[in-house]
């Protein structure tokens, strides 16, 4: 047989691994709670600013009775996974298996391992009710704007969509206001639906807000219409 025929053989079989996936994340995730999601490089150094203030943010939302989930490997993601367990909270990895860089850190006392990238990203947006975005990569610009169509074309609510940095996250917002707004290639006030802060307080205070308005808060897993 050949290559692209054994492909296609396999290919119903493999619908019940990635069912699998599916029925494991969510009968876990569906027992956390409420849940603020933080992104972020998983290159970030221990000394950088970025790291000590993702923990920062996980620890006081921990405190205030939050889980906290990450993609569950190093850098920003171990920074957030340490704040939340260390304030004695839900602290959630979904971690990814990657040929290399991705290795799952030992600070997520929920820990679920995900082989297929969509699988892992449904249960970031069904399961949080705000979203963190520290300095990244390409992963972390991939939820990024995932999660802001996803609020854009109103098939989830409009959560928090909080970008910490501003030094970091200036040039790409300016960029999409002359070149992606100025064009007609996304609406006036399309940008307005993220936030930009520089202090950990500061995206705990939104995120806090928000769960205030929405008293009780839409719940993550009613999220997808």
């Amino acid at each position: 047989m050949s290559e692209p025929t054994a492909f296609i053989q396999e290919d119903p079989w493999r619908i019940f691994r990635i069912m699998a996936e599916f029925v494991d994340s969510f009968q876990t995730m569906s027992h956390v709670g409420p849940s603020v999601t933080i992104f972020g490089s998983a290159r970030t150094p221990l000394d950088d600013p970025y790291y000590h203030a993702a923990m920062e943010i996980a620890k006081g939302l921990a405190k205030h009775k939050l889980a906290v989930i990450t993609g569950g490997g190093p850098g920003i993601m171990e920074a957030a996974n340490k704040g939340a367990a260390h304030a004695g909270g839900k602290s959630v990895g979904l971690n990814i298996e990657l040929p290399h860089e991705q290795s799952g850190n030992k600070f997520s006392n929920i820990p679920i391992r995900f082989h297929y990238f969509f699988a892992r990203k449904v249960c970031f947006v069904k399961y949080s009710f705000g979203f963190i975005y520290m300095p990244g990569g390409f992963g972390t610009l991939d939820e990024l704007f995932e999660v802001l169509t996803l609020v854009q074309t109103g098939r989830i609510p409009q959560f928090p969509l909080i970008l910490y940095g501003r030094e970091h996250w200036k040039g790409l917002l300016a960029w999409m206001k002359t070149r992606l707004e100025k064009d007609a290639l996304i609406s006036p006030g399309d940008l307005d639906l993220v936030q930009i802060v520089d202090e950990p307080q500061e995206a705990i205070d939104l995120i806090l807000a928000y769960q205030r308005r929405v008293s009780p808060p839409e719940m993550p897993a009613k999220a997808f219409r």
